[in-house]
């Protein structure tokens, strides 16, 4: 069998590719399927450190997109420890910081850092930024957890937030992200939210988190041009066949994440012959150029041929059904896609662009 992408197929050659495909897809969905169940199952605690006007509850609005009830507590009522449960097994821990915890709770504040998935530390960049006090918290919880985010609020009340920024990763001794942010005006808001689900993916947790984020667009649209550049890689494999079973598993996968992602759960056979389709039906006949000029985004997977061009019109295409209510089906996706190029070469704007 000839590898995906280097030429044409007979009529026997894609039959006998459909029957590897649909043999593979069924094996790698019941894998991701399992792994995204066991995400489910897991708790994601988020710890919020700094002091009580450093933005912690907008900048938490901000990311899932409505307000999140007990995160940002006024001066003074924050002298225990508590996880505000938010949805779906995901807590936040509030606290203004080691310093203003009553000694008697900091066992237990430290216990409850040393389980956090992700801290998110905050300093107020209108304000004195990593003063002597913020530092003594910051090595004490570096010191428990070293999964921080460092969150430069208030951006848009500063000066020379650049500076601010070499001069905190500096301190910190360029092992952390320093993320400047302004919850009011929800600049780098996507920056930040794209940094905690890149820390969660690590543990595995990154899928519940990002479905309970209003604002999904975004999340999608940075896992389909990942999966369309791996699927290019993937493509530019030599080999003869080398490159079917672990695209149709990269593919099965986007499928599964963005079905979860936008709680529209697709079945074993639906999501095997999109994959088929889109391998060895419509969509695998597209030309990447083609697809390049179709997506924001695109340009960044310019060179992974038609194994890249084909995962992202299938991902866009999925992703335009589910925001608009659509049954993701086989045909659906094809007519999708054909509706996307035929719109283009109108000169029509697309949705995202």
């Amino acid at each position: 069998m000839k590898s995906f992408g280097k030429g044409n197929y007979t009529e026997a050659q894609k039959s006998e590719m459909k029957r590897q495909i649909e043999r593979d897809a069924g094996e790698a969905f019941d894998k991701e399927m399992s792994e995204i169940n066991g995400q489910l199952r897991e708790e994601i605690l988020i710890a919020l450190i700094g002091d009580v006007n450093a933005g912690k509850s907008s900048t938490i609005n901000r990311i899932v997109g409505e307000e999140v009830a007990g995160v940002g507590a006024e001066p003074g009522e924050t002298t225990k420890i508590h996880p505000h449960a938010y949805k779906d097994k995901i807590f936040f821990i509030d606290t203004p910081g080691l310093n203003d915890v009553n000694t008697e709770n900091s066992a237990t504040t430290l216990d409850y850092f040393r389980k956090t998935d992700v801290v998110l530390f905050f300093l107020n960049a209108a304000g004195t930024v990593f003063s002597e006090s913020e530092q003594r918290s910051f090595r004490i919880v570096e010191k428990a957890n070293p999964n921080i985010l460092i969150v430069l609020n208030k951006i848009d009340a500063a000066d020379e937030v650049d500076r601010l920024v070499t001069r905190v990763r500096r301190e910190t001794g360029d092992k952390y992200d320093v993320i400047p942010i302004s919850s009011r005006t929800g600049e780098n808001i996507d920056e930040l939210r794209d940094a905690i689900l890149e820390l969660l993916k690590k543990k595995n947790k990154d899928i519940l988190f990002a479905r309970t984020i209003k604002e999904k667009s975004s999340i999608a649209n940075k896992w389909i041009i990942g999966a369309a550049t791996s699927a290019g890689a993937i493509g530019a494999v030599p080999l003869p066949g080398a490159d079917i079973v672990p695209l149709t598993a990269l593919q099965i996968g986007l499928l599964t994440r963005l079905a979860t992602l936008y709680e529209r759960p697709i079945s074993r056979e639906a999501a095997k012959e999109i994959v088929i389709t889109a391998i060895v039906g419509n969509l695998g006949r597209t030309l990447f150029s083609q697809i390049v000029k179709m997506f924001p985004g695109a340009g960044t997977v310019a060179a992974a041929g038609v194994a890249g061009s084909v995962t992202l019109a299938l991902g866009y295409s999925v992703k335009y059904a589910y925001e608009r209510g659509i049954d993701v089906t086989p045909d659906t996706v094809s007519k999708l896609h054909r509706k996307f190029l035929n719109r283009k070469k109108k000169g029509d704007k697309l949705p995202g662009e």
